[in-house]
This record gives structure tokens, C-alpha cells and sequence, in this order.
């Protein structure tokens, strides 16, 4: 099986439960796995948002480094500065949520990363 390297995540997006695998036809096997990150997204098995979660907070932490200069220039706004960051980091951290099945620990792991961001 080739390899697929996400440009999204930087790693490969299948993670591999073991050597079992689902034929279709006889020409063509599929590897079965826990996670699979489709379009910046972490698909799991059990239906549940950890992995989705883990891989935007990722994400924001990114677009917040990108954006640090801005963030922290003092000669702008706190307003404009808000807004920037509300519109950049916080909607590229939330993006695809409302497919989410979100427990009480993926909320609070989405709080924590936001107040941190805002700190800085």
C-alpha cells in the first residue's frame, strides 16, 4: 500500500489497528484502521470527537504562530485585533464542529487551548 503524507496534518493519516484487511473483488483489499484524517479532519472508528478535536486545536495553533506579529502589534486596536483573531484562529479551531459528537473534555480542551491563545 502506498503511503499518502497530509498536507493538512504533516503525517500520514492512516493509522493502522494490525494486518487485518477487507477484500472487495479479487483484485483490491482495504486495510481497516482507527483513524483516518480526511480533508484536515480526523475521522475514528468510535464515532467520538477526540482525534477531531486534538487535530484543530492543532490547527489554531498554527494559524495563532502565523499570526503573532498582528496579535500582539500594539498599534492596533484591541477591537481590530479581536476581530482578527476571532475570525483567523478561533473559526479555523471550530471549522467542521457542528458534525462533532462533543463530550464535556473536548469543550474544555477547545477552552483551555483559546484561553492560552488569548493570553499571549
Amino acid at each position: 500500500m502506498s503511503s499518502f503524507i497530509c498536507r493538512g496534518c504533516k503525517t500520514n493519516p492512516v493509522i493502522s489497528t494490525g494486518h487485518t484487511s477487507v477484500g472487495i473483488g479479487a483484485s483490491a483489499n482495504l486495510e481497516v484502521v482507527d483513524k483516518f484524517c480526511y480533508i484536515d479532519d480526523m475521522l475514528s472508528v468510535d464515532g467520538d470527537a477526540d482525534a477531531a478535536v486534538e487535530a484543530r486545536i492543532r490547527i489554531g495553533w498554527n494559524k495563532f504562530r502565523q499570526l503573532v506579529p498582528l496579535l500582539t502589534n500594539r498599534d492596533t486596536s484591541l477591537i481590530r485585533r479581536g476581530r482578527l483573531y476571532s475570525n483567523c484562529v478561533r473559526s479555523s479551531m471550530l471549522h467542521g464542529s457542528e458534525t462533532w459528537l462533543v463530550r464535556k473534555e473536548n469543550e474544555v480542551a477547545l477552552q483551555r487551548a483559546e484561553m492560552r491563545m488569548v493570553r499571549c
